[in-house]
């Protein structure tokens, strides 16, 4: 099994911006060494409590700083950009880090109305152009448009010798046909959706057209996991995160309060049923807890890697968390980050 990192650089009331970006660095160095295979930085716009709105900075800083582990973007919120420039950004990321540049591609506004507002024009045309979008993007990324097409003539320089290797982000069937249109690996956001993921993952695994592509298809499925050393502990520390979004939903967002601020916040009862909702999606507990929730998750989704997403109030018990599944599920895990 393939485990991976999905990273919101989640501030919490402790900290400054500054401080969660560089706590995924140090994240990023440490999950290198554990023995991970990528780490995907979201790009959010304008939202209270994470730090990371240009995920192709921090990249860059990733990448100089870890040796091995895929490094990339969940995802480029595709209708807000031009193909070109997000060409040229992960062309010359790839560059610079030879075979560990990952695209992954999304639709979504990322914030608020007034922030897609600032950020593009007529952001819901371009949605409606997704497939165009796309097309456009792959083609500048293999430098093969044909030479009737208006932009034949022109590379989205630097030209890597191994491009970055996209894949499609999305929770509906129509993420999915669309990664099976062009032959792109699919991540799942499990904890993000309600659909049916096993259907959604299967039609896209009967659309997809390997010998078109030369490759088979390729699933991870993302979900919010805590790990500690028990599951009591486990389950304190995840708290935190579980009234955080209690929090947003309140329309109060803001930093990730301490397990103690969590502990005490108030809830109503339509809060308390949403809470146990929330945290249905999330899997918590030990080291073997985990696997085995991992284990079923395989069986269930068919999938061929779990991407996690773990927010904590401490970097420490987030470092611990990935340390402790590391050590319990890859094969190719290094040593205990201390």
């Amino acid at each position: 099994m393939k485990l991976s990192i999905l990273d919101q650089s989640p501030i919490s009331t402790n900290q400054t911006a500054s401080d969660a970006l560089n706590e995924s660095l140090n994240l990023a160095k440490a999950c290198d060494e554990l023995g991970y295979t990528r780490f995907w930085m979201a790009e959010h716009h304008d939202l209270p409590g994470l730090a990371c709105s240009a995920p192709e900075v921090m990249l860059g800083l990733l990448g100089a700083q870890t040796k091995q582990i895929r490094i990339g973007c969940g995802a480029v919120l595709l209708p807000h950009y031009k193909p070109f420039k997000v060409a040229e950004i992960y062309n010359t990321l790839a560059t610079l880090f030879p075979n560990r540049v990952d695209l992954g591609i999304g639709r979504s506004p990322g914030g608020s109305a007034e922030a897609t507002n600032a950020l593009s024009d007529n952001f819901l045309q371009q949605v409606f152009k997704m497939e165009h979008l796309v097309e456009d993007l792959l083609h500048f990324l293999n430098s093969d448009f044909p030479d009737e097409h208006q932009f034949a003539k022109i590379k989205a320089s630097p030209v890597p010798t191994i491009p970055p290797n996209p894949w499609m982000l999305g929770t509906s069937e129509k993420s999915a046909l669309l990664a099976a249109k062009y032959g792109l690996s699919y991540a799942f956001g499990l904890f993000m959706s309600d659909l049916d993921a096993v259907s959604i993952i299967d039609k896209y695994r009967k659309t997809f057209n390997s010998s078109v592509f030369n490759h088979v298809p390729e699933v991870l499925l993302t979900v919010p996991v805590v790990c500690a050393s028990t599951t009591e502990k486990a389950e304190e520390i995840a708290w935190s995160s579980l009234i955080w979004q209690i929090q947003q939903n309140r329309g109060e967002a803001g930093s990730v309060p301490s397990i103690e601020e969590a502990k005490n916040y108030e809830l109503t009862v339509k809060e308390k049923e949403e809470l146990n909702r929330l945290k249905e999606k999330m899997i918590i507990g030990d080291p073997q807890k985990v696997k085995k929730a991992f284990h079923q998750l395989q069986s269930i989704y068919d999938v061929d890697e779990i991407m996690i997403l773990t927010i904590t109030h401490s970097p420490t018990d987030r470092i611990q968390s990935y340390s402790l599944i590391a050590k319990e599920i890859l094969s190719n895990y290094n040593h205990e980050y201390r």
